[in-house]
């Protein structure tokens, strides 16, 4: 990008360079509409492709950059504007005085398992707003965790790698980027879902308290690969009371890691103090137990206040469930005699090849593959707004049953249900499991009588077998927003229905 004092898109004054790396340059600059400081990005496409595919490039770090727009939260920084440059995309930012967690490891070499804790809770809460936005990182690595005072930590760059490249081949068959913090599932070619960022997140965390990624260092991008692939990792040695959290993010499968917003939960037990919970892992389609004449669970209730948690729809697409419990590691086995030829041309695929952005707006989730909808193995119990109980019983059967749910069933069951509350209870009622419907109908019509409306605000995104969304619950004339998780379950027959249900 040109010298200093150059105006960008008629309003943006450019006054220092204050970064660059493989994505960019990035510039502290005043924008002289609104008098504010902001933070410029120039990204740099990669070269030796075609004008076609430069262009291509170009489309899609725009879209990027209006899709990480949407995010609004106090530990992600803010895109405020897309433009362009001499041909180039410019992405206008917040600008945050910081340094990146990236280069603090390098100045200290460790951190305190507390402070990276710390850290940790932070950037968990917008990666959880994100996944709930259908927005997937993609690129999660301490140079993209920035550090500002006071202790605040904000994450940055979502899905930009995708738009121009960061870990991809070259034209020259050269990997360009590090694959040290990717997931497994990533590294075998699939693409990045919320999973792989909290696989990417633990890498991270990792490296903070340990001094280097899980998989180690490796001049050798494809080497390194090899081992990511694999799936294993050194045991943390300095983790202390972040250990169990880590290992927990650092499952090797997809399907067994926590979700963000559990991720969330563990990091906030080692600040507490507190015994790590253990994050139920996805443990594909459960089949409900019959239903029949059974004892409510305490604490477990289908018609709440709007505080506690009533059954709770989804209006978005959701990725199609794939076989549970996948064991990457066997998988790993073959794939990686032949994985410098297949991640080499994977790997470009992704970085430019079919364009899709991470998802729209509002209602829709990733269209990208993604472990199937998370079932939680015990839902919590609380108190008078706890709304879930134990979860049904585990068929023996696997996700290769010829009754496995697929993505238009599950979209279908959550968009009907709420289509009919709160006025067709009866309707309604059926979409319900087993577990939902032992707290009684009268129980479950006496709250929805008390609702005049309610409609999704934020999500639904997929978790496992879980679906979360963000709920608006009219009453009179107070509304009240709140998130919650439902497990969804498959019968024997192959229907869908809302299992449980817990606010998040």
């Amino acid at each position: 990008m040109s010298a200093e004092g150059r105006l960008i898109a008629g309003r943006y004054r450019l006054q220092q360079q204050i970064g660059s790396g493989a994505m960019g340059v990035v510039w502290q600059a005043v924008d002289e509409r609104l008098h504010r400081t902001v933070a410029v990005k120039q990204l740099l496409l990669q070269a030796g492709y075609t004008p076609e595919e430069t262009e291509e490039a170009r489309q899609r770090a725009m879209r990027e950059g209006r899709i990480a727009a949407r995010l609004q939260h106090q530990n992600a920084i803010v895109v405020f504007d897309v433009a362009e440059d001499e041909g180039q995309p410019v992405l206008v930012m917040e600008y945050l005085p910081s340094r990146s967690l990236a280069s603090v490891i390098d100045e200290q070499g460790v951190l305190p398992p507390l402070q990276v804790a710390r850290i940790g809770v932070q950037v968990t809460g917008a990666l959880a707003a994100a996944h709930m936005a259908g927005i997937v990182h993609r690129d999660l690595k301490p140079g993209n965790i920035l550090l500002g005072d006071n202790d605040i930590a904000k994450i940055t760059d979502f899905g930009i790698s995708r738009a121009i490249g960061d870990v991809a081949v070259t034209k020259s068959g050269i990997l360009a980027g590090t694959p040290a913090y990717l997931a497994p599932e990533v590294a075998l070619g699939r693409d990045p879902a919320p999973a792989s960022d909290v696989f990417s997140l633990g890498s991270t965390l990792y490296a903070a308290i340990e001094g280097g990624p899980p998989f180690g260092v490796d001049e050798n991008a494809i080497s390194l690969l090899h081992r990511v692939a694999r799936g294993q990792i050194e045991p943390p040695q300095q983790a202390g009371p972040m250990t169990p959290a880590l290992m927990q993010l650092l499952r090797p499968d997809p399907v067994e890691r926590p979700t963000m917003a559990q991720a969330r939960e563990l990091l906030q037990a080692v600040l507490d103090g507190r015994p790590i919970p253990n994050a139920s892992p996805n443990v594909g389609w459960q089949r409900p137990t019959a239903a029949g004449p059974r004892t409510p669970p305490a604490g477990n209730r289908m018609g709440p206040p709007p505080s506690a948690n009533p059954p709770t729809r989804l209006g978005a697409a959701v990725p199609a469930a794939e076989p549970a419990r996948r064991n990457y590691r066997q998988v790993a086995l073959w794939v990686v005699a032949i994985v410098v030829a297949v991640l080499v041309g994977v790997l470009a695929a992704n970085a430019f090849g079919d364009g899709a952005p991470p998802e729209q707006t509002g209602p829709a989730t990733s269209a990208q593959s993604t472990p199937s909808v998370q079932q939680t193995s015990s839902a919590p119990t609380t108190s008078a707004k706890a709304t879930t109980s134990a979860p049904p019983t585990t068929s023996s059967s696997t996700s290769s049953s010829p009754n496995q749910p697929s993505e238009d069933e599950v979209v279908g069951v959550v968009r009907d249900y709420y289509s009919l509350v709160p006025k067709k209870l009866d309707e309604a009622w059926e979409l319900l499991g087993p577990n939902l419907q032992s707290q009684g109908k009268d129980r479950y019509e006496g709250f929805w009588k008390s609702i005049d409306d309610v409609k999704i605000v934020g999500g639904p995104v997929m978790s496992g077998t879980n679906v979360i969304v963000t709920l608006q619950f009219t009453k009179g004339h107070s509304k009240i927003t709140e998130s919650h998780t439902l497990g969804m379950v498959a019968t024997s027959d192959g229907d869908v229905l809302i299992n449980t249900d817990r606010r998040s």
